[in-house]
């Protein structure tokens, strides 16, 4: 009964409902004059960790809730893990970490009525006109995908990218789904909730068992480095997408989830994946919200699930760990030579070379400012292309469609959604008049 009585550890604030499988990364082309890290060499294959996830919903929420979708990777390189902490969006609602908490304190429980509130949802977003890109992804049936196998993912910040001459070049991950796009409707979504809210976990793991094995080919766009200072906007603003015709994808290779987990709180609920594990040839950009992330994740896991998390056999990289951290709970592996640093008796050194490439010079002070603005930054020009030129028809009616539901909710005041309007107007002046349509609202 005492051990009973402690078998929860903290669900995870924000992505809580997941779940995911083992694979195989394997690459195929050359890539050695952009990075040395390893596990990008033609011809190497690395193990992996894939955790999917919702964002906003409770451990026990249902998968198919409109909401963006985590896509975390693992891989269990020979030079310590490697993790990419991304989404099924190559976006984000926001791009100053200082937001993170606010915004996600809109998608959960109010604390007076402990109830979802969509009239908090949308005076945030309407405030905060960066989102309005990846709100524009989320109210097309993207919200709403029909499985996870059936979806993209995305690296969604910039990273560094440097090879073994010191070159320096900025890169972004795309992995697309070799199973195809596949979403549901805001009706589909709404019958698969009530029919299984647990439809995504199953899916997937029912398709490994049978032995149909989902792959995603990996894609990466590269700007030279020197590109990044008078780029057309900010390169580094997580709310923007590179245009492909400026940098289009090169496919490096493929992975294949083959395993499923054998014990879902073992290796999926203790599951630490944090964007602070870089290898050698790849270290993080001025990305501000990637910035904060590299902090904030690995004192998550601290907190939720132990001092010692990279311990246990699913976040424990395959090769040796040399480090003078000890003690602290349950910790079973500790340094057996001397316990501090620097000493005179032979223990692990640090080795400089490994990471060399990796520093750039930043202008300017070191202050929290907002990012500095390019000659086409600006927070509607991005969702305006999906909707005139990505979009099809159907698309943009169940888009609005989506918005007009989601603003409708009964505690959506009638001032909000006169905002909201002006909002979806600023986007597009259509898209605008067809949302007032539907909400009842003078555009």
């Amino acid at each position: 009964m005492a051990h009973f009585n402690r078998e929860r550890v903290p669900e995870r604030v924000v992505h809580a409902k997941g779940g995911g499988a083992y694979g195989t990364l394997q690459i195929t082309e050359d890539v050695s004059q952009f990075t040395r890290a390893g596990l990008f060499q033609k011809g190497r294959e690395t193990p992996l960790l894939l955790r999917f996830s919702t964002v906003a919903g409770e451990l026990g929420s249902a998968d198919t809730a409109r909401d963006p979708r985590g896509f975390a990777l693992k891989f269990y390189t020979d030079q310590g893990n490697y993790d990419i902490v991304g989404n099924n969006t190559p976006i984000f609602f926001i791009r100053d970490p200082q937001k993170f908490s606010d915004f996600i304190h809109t998608q959960k429980r109010r604390p007076d009525n402990h109830l979802h509130d969509h009239n908090a949802q949308w005076d945030f977003w309407t405030q905060s006109p960066e989102s309005a890109h990846q709100v524009s992804f989320l109210m097309t049936d993207r919200g709403t995908p029909a499985s996870w196998r059936n979806m993209h993912g995305f690296g969604s910040h910039t990273f560094l990218w440097y090879n073994a001459a010191g070159e320096k070049f900025w890169v972004k991950y795309h992995f697309k789904t070799d199973q195809g796009i596949k979403n549901f409707t805001d009706a589909e979504a709404a019958a698969a909730q009530s029919a299984d809210p647990d439809l995504h976990i199953r899916d997937l793991h029912d398709a490994i068992k049978r032995g149909d094995h989902p792959s995603w080919t990996v894609n990466v766009q590269i700007m030279p480095f020197e590109d990044a200072a008078d780029y057309r906007f900010n390169p580094f603003d997580l709310t923007k997408v590179w245009p492909h015709a400026d940098y289009p994808e090169i496919t490096i290779g493929k992975f294949t989830l083959n395993r499923n987990p054998e014990n879902y709180f073992a290796e999926i609920e203790q599951a630490a994946f944090e964007p602070s594990a870089f290898v050698p040839g790849i270290g993080p950009s001025p990305d501000k919200m990637l910035q904060g992330r590299l902090f904030s994740y690995a004192d998550t896991h601290r907190y939720r699930i132990g001092t010692n998390y990279l311990q246990l056999p699913v976040n424990q990289p395959k090769s040796p760990v040399n480090s003078y951290n000890f003690d602290g709970s349950m910790a079973f592996r500790q340094p057996s030579g001397p316990h501090y640093a620097p000493n005179s008796f032979g223990g692990p050194a640090a080795d400089p070379s490994l990471y060399e490439g990796e520093q750039y010079q930043l202008t300017g002070e070191i202050v929290r400012s907002a990012y500095r603005l390019h000659s086409e930054d600006d927070d509607y020009g991005q969702p305006r292309a999906l909707w005139e030129n990505v979009l099809s028809e159907t698309d943009r009616a169940h888009m609005v469609s989506n918005v007009v539901g989601h603003a409708s909710k009964p505690e959506v005041t009638s001032d909000m959604k006169k905002r909201v309007v002006e909002y979806w107007t600023n986007i597009h002046k259509d898209l605008g008049a067809s949302v007032a349509k539907g909400l009842g609202v003078t555009a």
